[in-house]
């Protein structure tokens, strides 16, 4: 449709869109405010837990192995379930899905903020995490089975600046909703804050929302979930809880058997689309280049910010003794450079300089984390905001030329009858890298503090424990780097006079049900 809501032509190779009414244009803003609001809920719930993990920790008693499950407990569960939800609104309607994805997680919000233990607040994060997996992949697929090419970056340069407020809102909010003790709850506001978004995002969902799914049946791939969920929890439980237990033989054993795992799924992926045309995993989308380049940065990307904010936030508030609100404010220009350069790099630069653009936000943040090392090794226990604002800058800048226009790469290639499939695999794939990077902070951070330390040990040893951590992320960025030469110089729908827009790769419209 144009912008005054008059139907536009279907383009040859396209089946017809049944008609719209007029106001359906304005509806689909509606509903992109609605999934964005969605997508924000779920950034900012991410970023405040991370804030207030000491606090829950002083608070809770939790162990250090039971703060990283309550994160990669979410991530996990995230992680394991995208894939299935993405598939679960090609087939029942993304809109219902989505509805019973931000009404479920509105629920293990509530239960996470009256969690009565830390096993009780893992336990609802995990269901936390599983509900997400049902409304986020929604998003992307919503937008890319309603939005045509041309649009569609304007609308994932709206969704980096999404990215951009959430990082800036998520720890400031957590910070203040836990300092102020609303009620005397502590830090539990930062999850029943949740409540009333969710259930608006219910109401005006349910009204604005269009539904929409695959044009051909498809059923769901029950086995494939199940070898999914096994091969992420063979994988990650060991890299969690090795360090704690020791590093156990079966710790090893398990993490190589996960590997079976993934094959066996593979194959049986294979087979289950040769035989019905339905797995979980469409296989034939690696067969896009731009796709199965953009997944392997996506995954490894994951693996950076895993890394990062849980280490960058135990060394501020555990480390350096820094307050909540000091902590928070400290990120601001962090997450002002992400916002800023996200918006920068979809609509002006990636046009212009295609994959040259994400490949040089990696060198950026390389640059900034290595800035960040050297001022921590210089100034120590008496580091100060100010000091960190240089440093985060950088690196929020080189993120940002990352996160909007890789999505809007990966996705401008993929059948628009597998947008929720591809959407799901995307974030799965981030989700399970930031799980990787969780459990690999008791390797890159825990693993180099020693377990009993003197209260005056504590600090110094939290600020070699972040350099050695930061020390890794800068070689990640580096493997990052080389991995964007995988990606296509610029994206296809960039690219004027080729037809790229209408290429045989997106030909086949959503079926839309009013």
């Amino acid at each position: 449709m144009t912008s005054t809501g008059t139907p536009l032509p279907p383009h040859p190779s396209h089946p017809p869109c049944p008609p719209q009414p007029a106001v359906g244009d304005r509806r689909r803003w509606f509903a992109l405010a609605i999934v964005m609001t969605a997508a924000f809920m779920d950034l900012v719930d991410v970023t405040i837990v991370n804030i207030a993990i000491p606090s829950i920790q002083r608070d809770e008693g939790a162990t250090f192995s039971q703060i990283q499950w309550i994160t990669a407990g979410y991530a996990l569960a995230f992680a394991a379930g995208l894939v299935t939800g993405g598939r679960l609104g090609d087939i029942h309607g993304r809109k219902r899905i989505f509805l019973i994805g931000i009404g479920g997680f509105t629920l293990a919000s509530a239960l996470c903020g009256l969690a009565v233990n830390p096993e009780m607040l893992v336990a609802s994060r995990i269901l936390q995490g599983a509900m997400a997996a049902l409304m986020v992949p929604q998003v992307l697929s919503i937008v890319h089975a309603t939005f045509p090419a041309h649009e569609r970056g304007k609308v994932f340069g709206l969704f980096g600046a999404i990215v951009g407020l959430g990082a800036v809102s998520g720890p400031l909010l957590g910070a203040l909703l836990t300092e102020w003790n609303l009620f005397g709850l502590e830090w539990r506001p930062i999850f029943l804050i949740n409540l009333p978004v969710g259930i608006a995002g219910l109401i005006l969902g349910s009204r604005f929302i269009s539904e929409s799914k695959a044009p051909r049946a498809l059923k769901l791939d029950l086995v494939g979930v199940a070898l999914v969920t096994l091969g992420l929890l063979m994988l990650l439980y060991p890299l969690t809880r090795g360090r704690e237990l020791d590093w156990p033989v079966w710790g090893y054993v398990s993490m190589a058997g996960a590997l079976v795992v993934f094959a066996a799924l593979v194959a049986y992926e294979r087979h289950k689309g040769a035989r019905d045309g339905s797995p979980l995993i469409e296989l034939s989308l690696f067969r896009v280049k731009s796709f199965a380049a953009g997944v392997a940065v996506q995954t490894v990307f994951g693996v950076v910010l895993g890394v990062f904010f849980l280490v960058w936030t135990l060394y501020m508030q555990i480390g350096l003794g820094w307050s909540l609100l000091r902590a928070g404010l400290t990120g601001v220009p962090f997450s002002l450079a992400v916002s800023a350069a996200a918006g920068m790099s979809v609509q002006l630069l990636v046009p212009r300089y295609g994959r040259k653009v994400l490949q040089a936000g990696a060198l950026v943040m390389a640059a900034g984390v290595l800035v960040y090392i050297w001022e921590a090794e210089r100034y120590g226990q008496s580091i100060s905001p100010w000091q960190m604002a240089l440093p985060l800058t950088v690196m929020g800048a080189g993120m940002g030329l990352i996160v909007a226009p890789l999505t809007d790469a990966v996705l401008s290639e993929v059948p628009r009858e597998h947008a929720g499939s591809a959407s799901g695999l995307i974030n799965t794939v981030q989700q399970m890298g930031n799980a990787l990077g969780l459990g690999l902070v008791s390797v890159v951070f825990f693993g180099v503090i020693d377990e009993r330390l003197a209260p005056a040990e504590v600090g110094p040893a939290f600020a070699d424990g972040f350099r050695h951590a930061l020390g890794w992320v800068a070689a990640v960025l580096g493997v990052i780097f080389l991995l964007m030469f995988a990606l296509p110089k610029h994206p296809a729908r960039h690219v004027e006079g080729t037809g790229a827009e209408d290429a045989p790769a997106v030909t086949k419209e959503p079926e839309l049900v009013s």
